[in-house]
């Protein structure tokens, strides 16, 4: 129920800012608004204001949103109202009447990622986990349980890192921009820095069609190697293992952190091994044999026990300017990623795979809701910046459509004819109705995966 009531109102929220950029530009811009809806099918309310014309509609179907304006090309307008009709506004009042919609979920976004900033978002502290075998990271020599204090993309400034979810952001726009990283980090209790370099530059295409936090090797943060609950009747119960223990030693390996034993659970199915276990300041060592399940294609090891302790976080909380300012750069970054990904799925440098739908959009207002408000801030602003970018395509149908039309005007001096624009639209309907048909394929074999 979350989930649906989560989702409705993130749709309903940047729907409504969405439609509201087209109306107050229209209103500015001296056109008449005879309708303004957020949601499509039957209205559920309907009002009128005083001395307004407009008639604002909230529909059935929550899936968009339009404003109607006066327009002589729908039907006959009064004489007396020809200069409040869309068609009768100069070029630049057309044009900025079509971008307003797009431009207010983009200023959305940057509201909303300010407000995050300013508030303050509880994140786990810059730690590396054991980083995945064969990954950049790997492959570089770290181990896990490095505490990143700066990040340097390229041949430009150091940045200090504030928190993991701000190195694994410098480290993913590196690796689509075929940039090296360099990181400054000590290992956790001590105090002594060091630097690696990640060559992200060298990075294939296909590389970065999958998940590329496990590609670089930044996936998870670092979490400690503590039992936090033991299931009954489970093979750790058996063997001995408690709620608080702390295991040193796993299958002849050395174990650094919570991710790394789970993964050594995983790939010793039913072979034998002893644990050295710290519990209480007393070491012990118990001997397990992780249980053979069936996944999918292959067999993996289960102890019965949830293994890894609590992350250690920190609040990231920025001043008034501090926080206005990245909110607007949050906000361009995460613009430019979308349009670089788009542009990479288009040449085919990039998965298909990339596309979500509602289903997966829904998923994710559900669970940011789940995990309070700031979170659920965070998805919003997430989703209006794709909402702004994706309409802003020079796609016919879309806002950036309709803004590929009046630059053409503006370059030949006359509008495209109507016979073209026809034909422009069924293109436009087609490529939105295989990218919603590619979305939802994507959305369904996530669900079933």
């Amino acid at each position: 129920m979350l989930t649906v009531v989560a989702f409705v109102l993130a749709l309903g929220i940047l729907i409504a800012v969405h439609e509201w950029g087209h109306y107050r530009m229209a209103v500015a811009c001296g056109v008449k608004v005879l309708r303004f809806s957020v949601g499509f099918g039957k209205p559920l309310l309907r009002w009128r204001r005083r001395s307004d014309s407009t008639e604002f509609v909230l529909g059935a179907l929550p899936l968009g949103g339009y404003v109607r304006m006066l327009d002589e090309r729908d039907g006959p307008v009064d004489a007396a109202e020809q200069h409040l009709a869309f068609n009768r506004q100069p070029l630049r009042a057309r044009a900025a009447i079509a971008a307003a919609g797009p431009a207010a979920n983009l200023v959305l976004a940057a509201l909303l990622y300010t407000i995050v900033n300013w508030v303050g978002m509880p994140q786990p502290q810059a730690v590396l986990a054991t980083p995945v075998s064969g990954s950049v990271a790997q492959l570089s020599g770290l181990k896990g349980a490095e505490r990143v204090l700066a990040v340097q993309v390229g041949e430009g400034d150091e940045v200090a890192v504030r928190s993991f979810e701000q190195l694994r952001w410098a480290l993913t726009q590196a690796a689509l921009e075929k940039q090296d990283a360099r990181i400054t980090w000590v290992l956790v209790g001590t105090s002594a820095q060091h630097s690696t370099l990640l060559p992200l530059s060298q990075l294939s295409n296909n590389a970065l069609d999958g998940n590329l936090g496990a590609v670089i090797g930044v996936q998870m943060p670092w979490a400690p190697p503590v039992v936090e609950r033991v299931l009954p009747k489970g093979v750790a119960a058996s063997a001995g293992l408690q709620a608080g223990d702390t295991v040193r030693q796993a299958f002849g390996v050395q174990v650094v952190d919570g991710t790394q034993l789970r993964e050594l659970i995983r790939q010793h199915p039913g072979q034998s091994s002893v644990w050295d276990v710290e519990r209480e300041g007393r070491k012990l060592q118990l001997t397990l044999v992780p249980e053979v399940v069936q996944d999918k294609d292959a067999q993996i090891g289960r102890v019965g026990a949830y293994i890894g302790g609590a992350v250690a976080m920190v609040t990231v909380r920025q001043g008034v300017l501090e926080g206005l300012w990245g909110g607007i750069t949050k906000t361009w970054d995460m613009s430019v990623l979308s349009l670089k990904m788009m542009g990479r799925m288009l040449i085919g440098q990039a998965s298909l795979k990339n596309l979500s739908g509602p289903l997966t959009i829904a998923d994710y207002a559900g669970k940011s809701a789940g995990m309070g408000l700031l979170q659920y801030i965070a998805f919003l602003a997430l989703i209006s910046v794709s909402l702004g970018v994706l309409n802003l395509l020079p796609v016919p149908v879309l806002d950036g459509g309709h803004l590929m039309y009046y630059l053409w005007e503006g370059i030949i001096g006359r509008p495209v004819t109507e016979l073209w624009m026809e034909r422009l639209q069924r293109v436009g309907v087609s490529v939105l109705l295989v990218m919603m048909c590619i979305a939802f394929f994507n959305d369904i074999s996530r669900l079933l995966g």
